[in-house]
Order: structure tokens, then C-alpha cells, then sequence
């Protein structure tokens, strides 16, 4: 069997050695045997899985748990259970999938909004049928609710009621979160939005790291996730390679 140093590892995945150690500091890859004088000893399994936590990481998308499920899948590989990593990245890229489609019936959206053909069809839904049909918790719903992003009114018992201008609000403020945009931000977007649909989005948006009009954020997120669809087809194929070399 051959076996590699820190350094070797560092300079055949092409990054700096303190990640190697990194990478097993935080479990990514397996515990490392040492030599009696203390130096790490990997093996083409350590590098393989090395490699698997590069494409895994490529993007960078940290909304709704996709980073966390990426995060477990490696974890998992480490311990050469492949057939439940193998479970983990099919959960993963179908929640990439939902979340760009998620993303571009946002754009669908807004463009409704701005070019004044909205649907007029009015749904009346509770809180819990909301948060099924949207797939977004109950918490997450009274958070928004309570920064301003949408304000919901209540019927004659108290029980609040969504409209089908409620939901597609909604649903934009579901995809800027993905793209990581912070509930000051969409909340100053959304209100001038409202109060006028021609208003510069561009300018709304004028922060250091929020510069982007609304449909050129959900396409920047779309890009995201379609290239974290494609690592995800490699990610694994490679599981798929190491199960029948290390297992």
C-alpha cells in the first residue's frame, strides 16, 4: 500500500498542507496513523477523499441546510459507508434541483410584478398550509413576519390568512435567503417594490455586497446550483469508484 506525507497529499490535491490537517481536524477524512516521530501517514484513500471534498465544496451555497447535508455526506464517506453517502448525495441534489426551480419561479415573479400582469387568482391559506406547500417551517415564517417582510392580515377569529400575493412574496423572499441575501436588504427591496413597481432595483439593492437587481440575483443563484448539480452527478460517480476500491 502506499502512503503519502502532508506535504505529498497537499501538493497531488493542490492546496496548502495546513488544509490536510484541517480536513481531518474537522472529519472530512479519515484519522491519519502517524510514525514514531510524529508525521501523518496517508493513503490513496485519504486522497481520494481529499479530492471528493474539493468538488464537494466548489460552490458555495449555505441556505437551507444544503451545506450542512453536503458537510454529513463527507463525514459519512470518511468512514467508507458508502452506500449511505450514496443516499445523502441523491437528498442532496434533488434539494438543488427544488431550489432552482425555486429560484426561477421568483424571476417569473417579479416580472410579473413589474410588468403589471399579475395573477389575479387569490388563495386563503393558513400558516401550517403555507408552510407545507412552500416547504419553509412554521418558525421560519413568524421570523419574516416579525422583521417585515410581510405583513398578514388576520380574520374576523384571529387566525391570519395568506393570499396568493402573500405566497408569491413569499416565494421571492424564499429564493433571495437562498441567495443569501439578509432580511434588511430583501425587506428594502420588497418595500420599494411595493410602494412603486418601477423603482431601480439596482439602486435599492446599492450595498457593498448587494449591488445586483432581484432577477439577476436569482440567476446568479441558478448558476450556483446548476454547477452544484453537476458536482453532485461527480461526486457520485466518484463515491461510486471508491465503494468498489476501498470498501
Amino acid at each position: 500500500m502506499q502512503t503519502y506525507k502532508t506535504a505529498e497529499v497537499a501538493t497531488i490535491i493542490g492546496i496548502h498542507p495546513n488544509t490536510v490537517r484541517l480536513y481531518e481536524e474537522l472529519k472530512l477524512i479519515p484519522k491519519t496513523e502517524r510514525l514514531p516521530n510524529g508525521y501523518r501517514i496517508f493513503t490513496d484513500f485519504h486522497i481520494e477523499q481529499c479530492r471528493l471534498v474539493r468538488v464537494a465544496f466548489a460552490v458555495e451555497i449555505l441556505q437551507n441546510g444544503l451545506r450542512k447535508k453536503i458537510t454529513q455526506m463527507i463525514k459519512v464517506s470518511a468512514t467508507r459507508d458508502f452506500d449511505t453517502a450514496l443516499l445523502l448525495i441523491d437528498e442532496y441534489t434533488k434539494q438543488v434541483l427544488r431550489e432552482r426551480n425555486n429560484a426561477e419561479e421568483a424571476i417569473e415573479i417579479v416580472k410579473q410584478i413589474l410588468s403589471g400582469c399579475e395573477n389575479t387568482y387569490t388563495k386563503n391559506l393558513k400558516r401550517s398550509e403555507v408552510s407545507k406547500e412552500l416547504g419553509i417551517s412554521m418558525d421560519t415564517l413568524r421570523n419574516w413576519e416579525m422583521n417585515g417582510l410581510l405583513t398578514v392580515k388576520r380574520k374576523e377569529n384571529g387566525y391570519r390568512v395568506y393570499t396568493d400575493d402573500d405566497i408569491k412574496r413569499l416565494k421571492v423572499i424564499r429564493s433571495l435567503r437562498c441567495a443569501n441575501y439578509s432580511l434588511e436588504a430583501i425587506l428594502r427591496l420588497l418595500n420599494q417594490l411595493s410602494q412603486n413597481p418601477d423603482t431601480d432595483i439596482r439602486v435599492t439593492l446599492n450595498t457593498p455586497k448587494q449591488s445586483e437587481e432581484i432577477i439577476s440575483v436569482c440567476d446568479r443563484l441558478i448558476v450556483s446550483l446548476s454547477t452544484a448539480e453537476r458536482n453532485a452527478y461527480r461526486i457520485k460517480s466518484m463515491l461510486q469508484d471508491m465503494k468498489i476500491k476501498f470498501s
